[in-house]
């Protein structure tokens, strides 16, 4: 039997609601991936979809790295990172090791929501989904 593919799902705190309506408008296609998030990210996913994401560490103590090593170790096929780049973060190191191991991989990254979308519907094609239309940002 075939596994399921996983997706990682992780947000900076001032991108934490856009990432929750991100997951909303596409609940549906979500399902039918094995989901991994660092902690915060993942609770308020699972307290608000009910989608059974997997958690790691909070990204400042480790999360990020957590997810780095799932990426290293082909367990991870996709990320979706909604990064806030006009804030600083303590653990940049972790981010951009993350970011780096996506590249050596060869692991589709996105860091925005138009790039969510489009890493989704090439998700959706893989798994013989049609993913719905991408909604107007806010």
């Amino acid at each position: 039997m075939k596994k399921r593919q996983m997706i990682a799902l992780i947000a900076h705190d001032k991108k934490k609601n856009e990432m929750l309506e991100f997951v909303g408008h596409h609940k549906e296609l979500l399902e039918k991936f094995d989901l991994v998030g660092t902690r915060t990210t993942g609770t308020l996913i699972n307290e608000t979809f009910n989608l059974n994401v997997k958690t790691m560490m909070s990204g400042p103590l480790g999360g990020d790295q957590q997810i780095g090593a799932l990426v290293a170790t082909d367990e991870v096929d996709y990320v979706i990172f909604l990064r806030d780049p006009l804030s600083s973060q303590p653990h940049e190191p972790d981010i951009n090791a993350l970011l780096r191991l996506c590249d050596v991989h060869n692991v589709p990254l996105a860091t925005n929501r138009r790039s969510a979308h489009i890493l989704l519907k090439y998700a959706a094609a893989k798994v013989g989904e049609e993913p719905k239309a991408e909604a107007p940002a806010k």
